[in-house]
């Protein structure tokens, strides 16, 4: 699965001109929490977010700050404080380097970047051009999607349902499937075996839990005691 996938193509966005009220009005009309800034021809310049908006001196939540840390900040910093707090205009506030990606990401690869940057949305681009934004909710509900999708597929038998636990668990550094072993009826599972810790006794189970197929499992597998492990 790739951006092109899950990403909202009717993207609500502001142009640099716009003014910080009619973005704060987008926001809550729309309950989203930032809006990409394009310029006339369709090209991503920046983003605006909820934080961008948290300190402003419209409603009294400019930084007030004392006049040692003020010395200590420097004269470039509070002037730069003070245009995100005093501006009118979205390109004085908006967020200039923007993490984007294109229609072919794939959606791990999107996941991984909004993690790094402790970020809620990325801007998909082609061309230059924004066609798409990826959120975190849209990454959400692609996983309740697929969800849906592996219920639907065809039903396995108990010894195919078995043969692909068993390949599963082998394709895992952290399975000794030597020590392991799982029966199947009727899509209930129960695992038998020796680890070497609660940690991977907790892992098989939930790599059996997440096979589709599997409707429940029993957990018979023993931790080795600490003495033992070699």
């Amino acid at each position: 699965m790739r951006a092109a996938d899950i990403m909202v193509k009717n993207v609500v966005t502001v142009h640099p001109d716009a003014s910080i009220q009619d973005v704060a009005e987008i926001l809550v009309a729309k309950r989203i929490s930032g809006l990409p800034v394009v310029d006339g021809g369709g090209r991503l310049v920046g983003i605006v977010s909820e934080g961008d908006l948290l300190r402003r001196a419209e409603s009294g939540t400019e930084h007030s700050r004392s006049w040692w840390l003020k010395l200590l900040m420097g004269r470039e910093s509070l002037a730069a404080e003070f245009v995100k707090e005093h501006a009118r205009r979205v390109r004085d506030v908006m967020t200039r380097d923007v993490v984007t990606a294109s229609p072919d990401t794939p959606v791990t690869d999107i996941a991984a970047t909004l993690e790094k940057n402790h970020i809620k949305r990325l801007p998909i681009l082609e061309d230059g051009k924004l066609v798409g934004i990826v959120s975190r909710a849209n990454l959400v509900q692609a996983l309740a999607g697929m969800h849906k999708a592996i219920a639907a597929e065809k039903p396995l038998t108990d010894v195919e349902l078995r043969q692909t636990l068993m390949s599963r668990l082998k394709s895992e550094p952290w399975a000794k499937t030597s020590l392991i072993n799982v029966t199947v009826d009727t899509g209930a599972v129960d695992v038998w075996g020796i680890v070497d810790s609660e940690a991977e006794k907790q892992a098989l189970r939930v790599a059996i839990e997440v096979t589709p197929g599997v409707r429940s499992v029993t957990n018979n597998v023993v931790v080795r005691p600490t003495s033992a492990v070699t």
